[in-house]
């Protein structure tokens, strides 16, 4: 991606900018809670082997809900802002970039095996593509968009129902990329990376300036959410405080040395970590401590891995059922995740807690989710590491939790009048002792 202007600094002060210039083009995607997974999440778990003790963390989990965002995912932030850093002369010329696929048919079989058939037909593999040809769009500028001949035949058409021009590739990364060149050469149209370029890093983290922001809107309103005005009734069950007033609860906060709604961690997964850089670019300096999640499945977890050898890993070749995750960190995204100021660590869980993690949303809480989306939650239910370090760091306070994750409501549209952060509409779906609270705007 050709550099028009000087390029921002990777700063908090960026990430604000880039969420001014891209705000009007986004969605400002809610976040929502769950008394059953944080009740989960505070239960400690079963470990191999007798001598071990497993850990008593307490947390209060908050997932920002990006499904809901233009195009189903976070990749809008970061091709608008991409789009807003260009020249109008490179504007005029257009823009190109390139998405993997996997054959339906191989799909298929991995949705049967896991009894959860077409959940995630349309996952991050091709949300890039989707972002860019809806940015262009609305920018009024050309979108050559490089897509395997084995993509399915909804990408294709969703590509182009977005007004971009699909030129069909190979299926290796070779092969698209030797595409794009000819793109490139035969129309001087502008290179648009998936992750790793500042851009785009600064776009992905607008999100964490909404979860900030929201998460302290929704315990201003209601103190039992956050794990810092805890209290004996709260863990007995109850959701009200006998009789404490407003005042008495805002006492309550502020005397555990907190920031009433300041979070305490953010997890985000890591494939080639354009979110995770963002979101640690946006959060730096605030007190909220970040960490990446990775699946472990032959050799997913390049991130980790590379934070133990004090290296990158360049290459990773997985077919880990969290298909978003497969890439490698990128060299920029890099820089940020191997700093420990920014990123307090990587940790990794395997397929079938990943899998455990997918069925106790869809069950107990009635959302599809994809396999990409629960690793930070799976790390938080079930990664002893991660879960001792909560219990440790805390001193059996507990952590509130910002989580990027994806929900998808099964069987009905989305229509945010159903909501508001009251109550739950009726028309949404609920179980017993689940508490789902939204913040829209």
């Amino acid at each position: 991606m050709s550099e028009p202007l000087e390029s921002l600094p990777l700063t908090r002060a960026s990430v604000e900018a880039a969420h001014e210039a891209i705000k009007e083009h986004i969605h400002y995607t809610p976040v929502v809670t769950s008394k059953t997974l944080n009740d989960l999440a505070s239960t400690p778990q079963m470990v191999e082997g007798a001598s071990q003790i497993p850990a008593r963390p307490k947390m209060r989990l908050f997932f920002k809900c990006e499904n809901y965002q233009k195009v189903g995912a976070f990749k809008s932030r970061g091709a608008f802002h991409a789009l807003s850093r260009l020249s109008k002369d490179q504007l005029s010329k257009g823009v190109v970039t390139h998405s993997s696929a996997w054959p339906q048919e191989i799909l298929s079989d991995v949705f049967v095996a896991l009894s959860l058939n077409q959940l995630w037909s349309s996952g991050p593999l091709f949300y890039l593509c989707s972002a860019l040809a809806l940015a262009a769009r609305t920018h009024g500028v050309k979108a050559y968009i490089v897509m395997p001949t084995i993509s399915t035949s909804s990408k294709i058409a969703s590509t182009k129902g977005y007004g971009a021009e699909v030129i069909f590739s190979g299926s290796t990364s070779q092969e698209r990329e030797a595409v794009v060149e000819d793109v490139i050469k035969r129309t001087n149209a502008t290179l648009i990376p998936p992750y790793d370029h500042p851009d785009i890093i600064l776009g992905q983290g607008t999100m964490a300036l909404e979860l900030e922001e929201q998460v302290q809107e929704l315990i201003q309103h209601d103190k039992l959410l956050t794990v810092h005005g805890d209290n004996s009734e709260q863990e007995n069950g109850h959701s009200t405080m006998n009789g404490s007033s407003s005042h008495d609860k805002d006492d309550l906060v502020q005397s555990r040395g907190r920031r009433a709604g300041h979070l305490d961690a953010v997890i985000a997964p890591l494939g080639g970590g354009g979110m995770l850089s963002g979101i640690a670019t946006a959060l730096f300096g605030t007190g909220t401590r970040v960490f990446g999640a990775e699946p472990s499945f032959e050799g997913a977890d390049d991130g980790r891995r590379g934070l133990e050898a004090n290296e990158r890993i360049a290459s990773v070749k997985t077919l880990t059922i969290a298909d978003g995750l497969r890439t490698p960190v990128g060299k920029i995204n890099w820089t940020i995740i191997s700093d420990k100021s920014k990123v307090k660590g990587v940790y990794a869980v395997t397929e079938e807690q990943i899998l455990s993690a997918m069925r106790l949303v869809i069950e107990r809480m009635k959302v599809f989710v994809e396999p990409s989306a629960v690793v930070g939650l799976a790390v938080c239910l079930y990664n002893e590491e991660f879960r001792k370090l909560v219990e440790e760091e805390e001193q059996g306070k507990g952590m509130d939790i910002g989580v990027r994750q994806s929900f998808r409501i099964p069987g009905t549209s989305v229509n945010l009048a159903h909501y508001s952060t009251d109550k739950p509409s009726l028309e949404a779906p609920l179980l017993e002792d689940n508490i789902l609270t939204t913040s829209f705007h």
